[in-house]
């Protein structure tokens, strides 16, 4: 299953490919992003050392000007190295246990964050070194880790099949009668549920697990999945769904290219969380802390991350220094902010695991 992070660096190839940004702002949005490259894991061991993973890119330039260079400055005798071989909660895992971690900061998501930190394997944030108030909300500063950017699941729907008007909500997208056709889901439990469960107009938490699979369920004649992102907007745009649940970036690409036919809606969207977490034992101590700390408080890098990928800002003086043309596109511009649910990530920590397998199992059985 691919992450939400792997499908940026790819979005943020294919316009790099295509013209569209230049070398520099590539290397500048995956820095931001936390995209890094490979061959850094065995740097770990050297004292004053910072190790960022995450799931790939082509950063290690741009992290080193972008991040690397003023957090150095900051602290003298610190360098700051990176690594894409990608953290993995199971390569976490194995780390802490085996006491050999080589890792300090980790792109991760808030259920991973949870489960690390349930099982033993992450180390609690500092708060007195990190500012909770660099953040927009409690759901983006949590015990195990934090968030320095931000993403969400939209309904997305191709309005041309609907002249009368699109679906408004998850009960529309629910309702095969009033709105025909192919409806288009990922294939994981967290965020689908939700809003199965938002359909009925049921609170999305706690997630009632078996009455949201059974309202999936009540669609599979009508349903296809997606298992990462590029397939999300090609099925869109190759008309085999009419609407669907996919990726605020990929619903931004497609209501772009097609000057507005595919629209998207912050409405009853889940807003989650870009977490960062610290593996228990990492080398770096409390410089890693210090590290996500600096990644919280700069909002400029934020934004520009916004402009090219279409990840949230998190920091909340990011909003007014978002250019107008982007801010329909921003999910953590209040307006849009204030529509959706933030994902619950202490839910899914306790709970992903058995949850989405059963999902899988009713889905695919």
């Amino acid at each position: 299953m691919q992450t939400f992070q792997q499908d940026c660096v790819e979005l943020a190839l294919r316009r790099f490919r295509r013209g569209e940004v230049s070398r520099r702002e590539l290397l500048a949005g995956l820095v931001a992003l936390g995209a890094v490259a490979p061959g850094a894991g065995a740097l770990a061991q050297a004292e004053r050392q910072i190790v960022m993973v995450n799931w790939g890119g082509l950063a290690n330039q741009g992290f080193g000007d972008f991040y690397g260079k003023p957090f150095m400055a900051e602290n003298p005798g610190t360098r700051v190295v990176q690594d894409s071989t990608g953290p993995a909660t199971g390569r976490i895992r194995s780390m802490v246990e085996s006491g050999r971690v080589t890792w300090d900061v980790c792109d991760s998501s808030a259920t991973g964050a949870n489960l690390l930190g349930k099982l033993g394997l992450a180390a609690k944030m500092d708060y007195s070194i990190i500012n909770r108030e660099d953040v927009i909300g409690p759901g983006f500063a949590l015990e195990y880790g934090v968030a320095p950017y931000s993403f969400s699941s939209v309904l997305v729907y191709d309005s041309a099949k609907f002249p009368n008007g699109g679906p408004t909500n998850w009960a529309d997208f629910w309702d095969l009668r009033k709105f025909p056709g192919t409806r288009l889901l990922r294939r994981d439990a967290s965020c689908v549920l939700e809003a199965a469960l938002m359909s009925m107009g049921r609170a999305p938490y706690p997630v009632d697990i078996r009455t949201g699979i059974r309202r999936v369920m009540e669609l599979r004649r009508n349903l296809v999945f997606w298992t990462n992102g590029s397939e999300s907007e090609q099925l869109m745009r190759t008309g085999e769904a009419e609407m669907g649940q996919i990726w605020h970036t990929r619903a931004s690409v497609l209501h772009k290219e097609s000057n507005g036919r595919f629209k998207f809606l912050w409405n009853q969207a889940v807003l989650q969380p870009g977490i960062q977490v610290v593996p228990k034992g990492n080398p770096a101590g409390e410089l890693a802390q210090k590290l996500l700390a600096s990644m919280l408080a700069k909002p400029e890098p934020q934004v520009g991350l916004l402009g090219l990928l279409g990840n949230g800002p998190t920091n909340p003086k990011a909003a007014a220094m978002v250019p107008a043309e982007l801010r329909q596109y921003n999910p953590t511009d209040p307006a849009n902010e204030k529509q959706q649910v933030v994902l619950d990530g202490s839910f899914w920590g306790e709970n992903y695991q058995q949850a989405n397998q059963d999902f899988l199992d009713a889905v695919t059985g």
